[in-house]
């Protein structure tokens, strides 16, 4: 990694869907799959989904500064999913579903309050913000089915009626922040 690539970690629920809204910014050049926040090392999806282990399904980006900063991928964390309810996103009900920042940086936590904050002051949403603001822990790759899934499997019900809105949402309010297709 060089001086101008950084590395961000959001859990904010289903990581099939945040992976997809991700991997679709200009400067985003890798997004992963995977758990953090737990207490035991290596868990498997069967493990995650009982909610014990305490990770949540999360995404690790590696993006570059000049082309995408730290603030423009929260401003997109926050639009995408639901940051004023615990444990939850939507039907995904669990500790493994929570809204949470893992913070790589001093300068990523700094950010990441400094954003909650202004969102709480111009009360962008009607309940508080639930969102944990945490430093970095293990991350582990969620098993290889569950890499690139939207973009694998976007005929499942689960991804039309779920992530297709995610897409939508986000090529409507930031198509200027979009990679542009390939012809």
């Amino acid at each position: 990694m060089n001086k101008d690539t950084a590395t961000a970690i959001f859990a904010n629920g289903c990581f099939w869907c945040t992976e997809a809204v991700f991997q679709r910014l200009n400067g985003v050049l890798s997004v992963l799959s995977g758990y953090t926040g737990g207490t035991i090392k290596n868990p498997a999806y069967r493990e995650i989904c009982t909610g014990r282990t305490g990770h949540a399904e999360a995404i690790k980006i590696e993006f570059d500064q000049n082309k995408i900063s730290y603030n423009e991928l929260l401003e997109v964390f926050f639009a995408t999913h639901d940051p004023t309810t615990l444990n939850r996103q939507g039907n995904d009900v669990g500790t493994q579903y929570r809204s949470e920042i893992f913070y790589t940086t001093e300068e990523q936590r700094v950010q990441a309050e400094a954003f909650i904050a202004l969102l709480t002051e111009k009360s962008i949403f009607e309940s508080p913000i639930v969102t944990a603001v945490s430093p970095e822990k293990p991350f582990y790759p969620a098993e290889e089915e569950h890499w690139n899934y939207y973009n694998d499997n976007r005929n499942q019900p689960y991804c039309r009626v779920i992530i297709d809105p995610k897409i939508k949402k986000i090529q409507h309010y930031f198509s200027d922040k979009l990679k542009t297709e390939k012809a």
